[in-house]
């Protein structure tokens, strides 16, 4: 099943409103088998809107529509229907008595321009709305059947879940999209593709096909696998296979399979070790901690952080010899490794994590450029260390460096 979806709605079209509904309807169809193909936001102009679905109709079996259902001028998605049907608008009188008693109830008086919502593409099923005023629409035309439902997500969702219930899934019999997710970090797009694609490339001509995106995300790269099966299970089988193939040729790198993110992935590891944690952050400014406790329940492994941003905190509040500051510089690695001893040591933890680093955009210098970050983790006394030079403004340093601090977290619990 071809899918488009189309938001109506010139407030789309500008910085201050965003579409969110695809979201919603891509994930119901492709539970069912539902491929989107694409998806546009058109603005409150009738022309521009025919035009669109006009070209829809040639390929879709079918389009889903949000928005443009209200009683005001500016609503005109029934009436583009109706054009591209060649069919007239008919006041359903059921809908008018409808909005008539909803109003009644409020102790409101419905006002002539609501009647607008009771027009109806002549052929069209209602559809109805318990949560607002407009009702939704279902009419077809050739192999393509059209969804017309209101905007307001709380409208839209309950009124998509019942076409998806009565109309749809019966026929899809079990068959839907099935999607896995791999996450990886610590290697660049195009060294994950280079190994990754030989494996993936066959899997689109097997039994249950599986077509695989690579999608690069700040600090991380993920693997989307999109398995189209008949049955959850056989779909499962198969995506199980391909995950188990990509773990073994990338390796550690993946650190998620089940969509958890990198700081609960860490946060389990700790858990599962019982281990307590105590954070030194220079650079990141305790984004680090801020990542770490975004996990619900991670109090069970999380003791405290410090921010030690100047020298001097660096030295009041872990410890760090001022001898070492000043034989290294302060982004060093001999320094990461005191901060995180010193956190360690003083929280009385077995895990402590130093960060130090060149955020920018000034502060660099030949020897060590903007992106210069040293981070330093520490389990039981046993340090390990990495100096990594990280690319972009200061907020993206910040972030990949609490991200290469937390993945060389895990490879040390991993390997402990």
């Amino acid at each position: 099943m071809l899918v488009c979806i189309v938001a109506v709605g010139s407030e789309m079209l500008t910085p201050f409103r965003l579409d969110t509904n695809s979201l919603v309807i891509t994930e119901r169809v492709n539970a069912i088998g539902g491929d989107v193909r694409l998806k546009a936001v058109v603005g409150d102009d009738v022309q521009e809107l025919v035009r669109v679905l006009t070209a829809a109709a040639e390929w879709a079996d079918l389009v889903v529509m949000t928005g443009g259902l209200g009683p005001t001028e500016d609503d005109i998605t029934r009436d583009a229907v109706a054009r591209i049907m060649n069919v007239p608008l008919d006041v359903d009188p059921r809908i008018v008595d409808a909005l008539g008693e909803r109003f009644a109830r409020r102790g409101l008086t419905m006002t002539e321009n609501n009647r607008r919502q009771a027009l109806v593409p002549r052929g069209a099923t209602v559809l109805d709305n318990p949560n607002g005023t407009a009702p939704g629409l279902w009419i077809e035309r050739g192999r393509t059947a059209f969804v017309l439902l209101p905007g307001p997500p709380r409208e839209m969702t309950p009124m998509l879940d019942a076409v998806i219930r009565d109309r749809l899934a019966p026929s899809a019999g079990g068959a839907g999209l099935f999607r896995r997710v791999l996450k990886i970090t610590g290697r660049p797009e195009s060294e994950v593709d280079a190994v990754a694609q030989p494996v993936y490339s066959k899997w689109t001509a097997q039994e249950v096909p599986i077509v695989t995106t690579i999608l690069a995300v700040l600090g991380q790269i993920e693997l989307h696998l999109t398995a189209s099966a008949n049955a959850r299970e056989a779909a499962d089988r198969a995506l199980d296979g391909a995950v188990a193939e990509l773990q073994t040729v990338l390796g550690s790198s993946v650190y998620s399979v089940d969509g958890r993110p990198l700081e609960a992935v860490v946060g389990d590891l700790l858990r599962a070790r019982h281990l307590t944690i105590a954070v030194a952050e220079s650079c990141t400014g305790g984004l680090l901690t801020s990542r770490l406790t975004d996990v619900s329940g991670s109090s069970d492994y999380v003791e405290r952080g410090y921010v030690c941003y100047s020298n001097r905190s660096k030295m009041e509040l872990v410890g760090v010899p001022e001898s070492t500051i000043r034989e290294h510089g302060a982004v060093s690695e001999a320094v990461a490794t005191a901060m995180a001893e010193g956190a360690a040591g003083r929280a009385g933890t077995r895990v402590g994590i130093g960060i130090t680093g060149i955020a920018g955009p000034g502060g660099g210098t030949p020897e060590k450029p903007v992106g210069t970050v040293a981070i330093a983790v520490v389990v039981d006394g046993r340090a390990t260390i990495r100096t990594v030079r990280l690319f972009g403004g200061r907020e993206m340093i910040k972030f990949q460096a609490a991200q290469a601090a937390m993945n060389l977290l895990r490879l040390t619990l991993a390997s402990a």
